[in-house]
This record gives C-alpha cells, structure tokens and sequence, in this order.
C-alpha cells in the first residue's frame, strides 16, 4: 500500500476544502439555513450545488462517461472526508447516502437503457433516490437473506409487489427507489431487485418515522406496498440477484459511511481544541491541562486509526477484492470514533458543546445512528469471528506483490 495521494486526488482535496471553509462553513452558523428537520434549507442547498457544479466539484467518485472524475475508491476517501467537514458537505457535491450508494450500482449493473432513465436524473441533482430493505420484526433487517417477508411474484412481463418495508432513508422526497423483495424461497438466490417511482400505483408512504434527528432529507419512512406492479424491464440484474446486488452496494456504501464519518471527528477535534486553546478556568488555558491533553491526544490517535483502516479497505477495494472483512473493520471502529470524539468535544466545549451555538450536539445526535446503519456493531464483529474461525493465523497475513 502506498498512502501517497496523486496530484489530481490533491487538487481536488484542497478545492473541496476551499468551498467548504469559504461557502459551508459560514451557512452552519445560521440557523435560518437549516429545515424543519436540521438539514441544509432546500433552496439554499440547490444554491451551493450550483456552485460546486459551476467549480467541478460534482459527483466526483463516478466514472467520467457517466458524469464524475473516477476518483478510484481511495480518492473517495480523501475527497469524503474533506466534504464532511461540514455537517452540509456532501449533500452539496452529491455524495451523501442514499443516492452516493444508489448511483454507484446503478453505474455498476445497470443496462445502458436503465442508466439513461434511473442512474443520469440523480446525477444532474434532478431527483433523489432511496434503497427499500429493511422491514419491520418479524421481516428483513440484518438478515435480508433469510427474513425477508416482502414478495414480487411473476405475473406474465411484470411482477406484483406486495408488502411493508421501514427506516426507508429519503423515502419522502425520492422519486427513484431500487427495491429488494423475495422471489423464491432460496436461501442463496431468493431476492431480487427492482427500480419503481414514486408514484406507481400500489406504492405509498405511510409515514415518516420521528427519529432522534437531524435526518437526511426524506427523512427515514415507512412505506407499504399493495399489489404494485413493475415491469420485467425495471429488474436489476437477473432474478434472484437481489442478495447479490446488496452485497455489491453495501460493500462499498459501508466505507463512504466511514469516509465522511471521519471527515466529521476531525471536525469535532477542531472545535474541541480553539475552545481549549481559549478558554480560561482555574488560571490557565484548558489546553494547557494534562486531562484535556490526553482526551485529545487519545481521539487523534483514534482517528488516524480509522483513517488507515478506511484506506486499507479502500485499496483492497481498488484492488478488486470485496474486502469484506476490511470494511467491517473500518465500519466497527469509525463509527464508534466518531461518537467519542463528539462526546469528547461536548465535554470539553461544556455548556456550549451541549447547546446549538456549536454544532456538536447535531453531530453527538447522529453520531448514535452510525453503530446501527449498514450493520449494527454485533454484526460485524460476528463476521469478523467467522473470518478469524475460517482463516486462523492467516486472518493477519500480508499481501504479497509480484
């Protein structure tokens, strides 16, 4: 592995970092920019992605033909983590989940035709787009495989959807959906995936889940479907491929995840580390105190962790592999930085870290959700058990070149 990052991947970096201090930053400190539900107001985010088109600083992490820089999944990875420096950054550059994940598969396996309709309008920003999975108890959660209770069976040249999916991210402002649902009873090739729009008949949402908050915008809704019916064109993949797309999704919507998630600790280490630096108390700088020292120098140390972790996982990536036990390595370890070093600045900023006049307890708030989204800590960790059960010693072995 070599951490030295190209010219281009620099250029890129250090432009995004200027648009986020000079054109993001500013927006977080005035509350009149945030939606009812703490995201950036619509009209001023379709402002700054004007912006970002205008400076080419656009749907970076996809192939050029498509519309992107083809950064490579460890360009992605610098580029993510400057964007999150700023609770509004990669919503701005399109490269926020859902539609970050969404537009990476659909590049991936979807038909010349499908791009053109499902892939090209979520590119240019025109419309959102959602993931339909998971379900409420006893369906799909982090056992898609094996609990999944939503059914599109064949019927002639389309397929009848009926069922009841939740914590559907964006669902309420998407256009696009990309719908995993059962097909067959096999374990292996039992799902299938399908694009529909909103507006099909059958589909509807029946509400928008209250959730801790702040939420993306669509929110996290439940939605139902009734005897909906989508064309055999609208499949993704061939059916019984729905576990397989997933898995081909997920895999790399995991590391994005952590990618921004890193973006956002470093942020929170910052605001932590100008009040210390200012902030008097018994005489001296907070800075200046051994305990408040060794909180910072712990998180930082966390953070350069998971920023290997990230990278390791983004090579093997690059390099073909499916790097599964590399991104739940990463998954595990991010998320959980990312909740201590915004409790760590809460507790260091006091009082202030706690209130709206900084924004560490929206990121303390979200920060929650990252041990759950994409697979809950437990689930990784089985994996990463089973792994070690399979491989033994050569769980920790070194990839040897040519």
């Amino acid at each position: 592995m070599d951490f030295t990052i190209s010219p281009k991947i620099e250029d890129y970096r250090a432009r995004i970092a200027r648009f986020v201090e000079d054109e993001l930053l500013p927006l977080e400190a005035d509350r009149a920019n945030y939606d009812p539900h703490e995201n950036i107001r619509k009209d001023v985010l379709n402002e700054m992605r004007a912006k970002a088109k205008a400076q080419g600083l656009w749907c970076l992490q996809l192939k050029e033909e498509t519309g992107g820089q083809e950064l490579g999944i460890q360009g992605m990875a610098v580029c993510y983590e400057e964007m999150n420096r700023s609770i509004f950054g990669p919503v701005v550059f399109n490269a926020a989940a859902p539609d970050d994940g969404n537009m990476q598969v659909l590049e991936k396996v979807g038909t010349e035709k499908q791009k053109e309709e499902w892939l090209q309008p979520i590119v240019r920003g025109d419309v959102q787009s959602a993931f339909v999975m998971t379900e409420p108890a006893p369906g799909s959660g982090s056992d898609p495989g094996g609990m999944m209770l939503t059914t599109a069976k064949k019927d002639g040249d389309k397929y009848v959807v009926r069922g009841r999916k939740w914590f559907i991210t964006g669902a309420e402002e998407s256009e696009h959906f990309i719908l995993i649902a059962r097909t067959s009873d096999d374990p292996r090739k039992g799902l299938s995936a399908f694009l529909h729009k909103k507006d099909t008949p059958g589909f509807r949402i029946e509400r928008r889940i209250p959730i801790m908050g702040p939420e993306e915008h669509g929110g996290h809704c439940e939605v139902v479907y009734e005897d909906m019916e989508i064309p055999a064109e609208n499949l993704l993949m061939n059916e019984g491929d729905g576990l397989k797309l997933t898995q081909i999704r997920l895999g790399p919507a995991r590391l994005t995840h952590c990618m921004r998630w890193l973006g956002l600790s470093k942020r929170c280490v910052e605001i932590a580390s100008e009040y210390a630096h200012n902030r008097f108390a018994f005489g001296e700088r907070l800075s200046k105190r051994e305990s408040v020292q060794m909180m910072m120098g712990d998180i930082a140390m966390q953070i350069e962790i998971g920023r290997m972790l990230v990278m390791k996982a983004a090579w093997a990536l690059d390099q073909g592999s499916f790097a599964r036990k590399e991104v739940s390595m990463a998954k595990v370890h991010v998320a959980n930085v990312l909740h201590k070093a915004a409790d760590t600045a809460i507790q260091i900023n006091g009082a202030r870290g706690y209130s709206k006049d900084a924004p560490l307890e929206w990121i303390y708030r979200y920060a929650r959700q990252a041990r759950l989204v994409d697979g809950a800590d437990e689930v990784h960790k089985m994996v990463l058990h089973r792994n070690v059960e399979k491989e033994g010693r050569d769980f920790w072995k070194w990839d040897v070149g040519a």
